[in-house]
């Protein structure tokens, strides 16, 4: 059986989240400096979809990962350390042609100059998949479809596949996308922007970072670039330090009327409730009414950071993980943040999130102790923060 109707009639919700794309080892230096000065290097993984998966399963979601690896030591330490984390990986397809994509990266933080990544990933297996070679009964069998932009930018083949998946149709899970916005992924194609507008205009729920809507689509601030993605029922634009911004619609009814109950009935068939706020639609199109925003900025937490790498995925998965728990808007994105935090003070992509009670528990603090958190490394490990007891 293969196709997405296909695969959209057989699938039965047994996942909470799926999530699509390209996971690679990558190796982290033993020391700061440049790549040529690093004399070893530690083995880790990295991808940000499977980062997504892992997170979303320590949290205790039920997650699934499907990728495609070289049938290689490296696949298999791939696949093998991504299960470590109670992710399902039973749907990654080996590829006996292609190797599994490997990088290497310095220390510092990606947005800085002196920041090093270099990638050893063409013509990997993940670049190999297409519509034809997914396994779409799995895909389809959870409530949330987790995909991003770097999928679409390693492949013709990828990128047919992202638009396939992110078609709209009867059944069709909520999907969220990670604009992931990566440059130098798409040198040579002058279609990167067009592309990734196109994919998020699709998708029910959006994650994308005011730094790149501007680099990639040359919109500045929150509302311009909700103005141009109108469509996904919840928009998240990360501010960077000054925290986040979520634009979230109620569609209205409209001819499509009858697809939208569909995918409400298919999110809320789990134990965990979905508020009625959660985006549970298509994306709206021109024959659906236009949708009336709330708007909630949620600042950011202060961090001492170790490292800035990985931290957009985990509160992606912060986010989705309060979204499949049905929390209030500010509760989603302050979750976010935590999961956020967690990351960038461990040097590597994942770590341990806090368990649920504490951060719900930080979470429901108020404005002004919210304000007042200062998170260092080992936070995740700590019974209570400093701050959570006493006024700095």
């Amino acid at each position: 059986m293969s196709g997405p109707a296909a695969g959209t009639a057989a699938a039965a919700t047994t996942t909470d989240v799926v999530c699509l794309g390209e996971s690679m080892v990558t190796f982290l230096p033993s020391q700061p400096g440049r790549l040529a000065d690093v004399p070893s290097f530690g083995r880790g993984i990295g991808g940000a979809e499977s980062n997504v998966a892992c997170a979303l399963a320590a949290a205790g979601h039920r997650a699934a990962w499907v990728g495609r690896v070289g049938a290689d030591g490296f696949g298999d330490h791939l696949v093998e350390t991504i299960a470590s984390y109670g992710v399902d990986t039973s749907a990654v397809r080996r590829d006996p042609a292609r190797p599994t994509g490997v990088y290497f990266r310095t220390a510092t933080d990606r947005g800085t100059d002196t920041h090093e990544v270099a990638y050893y990933r063409a013509g990997s297996a993940a670049s190999a998949m297409s519509p034809e070679n997914v396994p779409y009964e799995a895909l389809f069998a959870g409530r949330v479809l987790h995909l991003s932009g770097i999928t679409a930018a390693l492949s013709p083949d990828c990128l047919a596949l992202l638009r396939e998946l992110t078609a709209p149709r009867p059944g069709r899970p909520l999907v969220s996308f990670d604009v992931n916005h990566r440059p130098h992924l798409w040198r040579g194609c002058a279609e990167d922007a067009s592309v990734l507008l196109e994919l998020a205009r699709r998708a029910d729920l959006v994650f994308v970072g005011e730094d790149e809507a501007e680099e990639a689509w040359g919109i500045v601030g929150a509302e311009a670039i909700r103005a141009a993605l109108p469509e996904p029922s919840v928009l998240v634009v990360k501010r960077g330090s000054a925290g986040a911004t979520v634009f979230a619609s109620e569609l209205r009814p409209g001819p499509r009327g009858a697809e939208a109950a569909a995918g409400t009935a298919a999110l809320a068939a789990s134990t965990d409730t979905v508020s009625a706020a959660t985006p549970a639609t298509p994306a709206a199109s021109a024959d659906t009414a236009a949708p009336a925003d709330t708007v909630t900025p949620v600042p950011a937490l202060r961090v001492d950071v170790v490292a800035a790498v990985g931290a957009g995925d985990a509160f992606a998965a912060g986010f989705l993980s309060a979204t499949l728990r049905g929390l209030p808007v500010r509760d989603r994105a302050r979750h976010g943040h935590l999961m956020a935090a967690a990351v960038l003070t461990v040097p590597g992509d994942l770590t341990d999130p806090p368990s649920r009670d504490r951060a719900d528990r930080l979470v429901a603090l108020d404005d002004a102790a919210w304000g007042r958190l200062r998170l260092a490394p080992g936070w995740t490990a700590a019974d209570r923060a400093p701050e959570e007891v006493r006024t700095p």
